[in-house]
């Protein structure tokens, strides 16, 4: 605090920075008198074009037809050969099996308790 309080006595408190007297009443004549003069150009209003007008039509247009074609690309490979052929492997599966049955009860992280209920509560209905 000591070395505050004598910077404090040598620089005092008051505020160090003036301005010059009538500077702002002055400063906005003077700036505008430095500024070159410009030429006021007339702007040409022109009829915009037939493009002009039709491009943002041809631009979406051309939006969905892309996004039409990626979605019929993505999806033409995703569909099964046969029906029969998904439904024997279904049947073919081992459903009976308690090893998954276990692995999605320790995933739903309930309690004996709460799975009790769950089913009771679902043969009701």
């Amino acid at each position: 605090m000591k070395e505050e309080d004598k910077i404090l006595r040598k620089v005092g408190k008051g505020n160090s920075f003036k301005v010059p007297e009538g500077y702002f009443e002055n400063l906005t004549s003077e700036v505008m008198n430095k500024l070159p003069e410009k030429e006021h150009t007339d702007f040409i209003v022109r009829e915009p074009s037939k493009w002009q007008k039709m491009k943002p039509f041809v631009y979406m247009a051309a939006m969905f037809i892309g996004a039409a074609l990626i979605i019929r690309v993505a999806s033409s490979n995703h569909k099964p050969a046969s029906p029969e052929i998904a439904a024997t492997e279904i049947m073919e599966a081992d459903i009976d099996s308690d090893e998954y049955i276990n692995a999605a009860l320790d995933g739903s992280m309930m309690d004996d308790y709460s799975l009790y209920v769950y089913l009771t509560d679902a043969s009701v209905e």
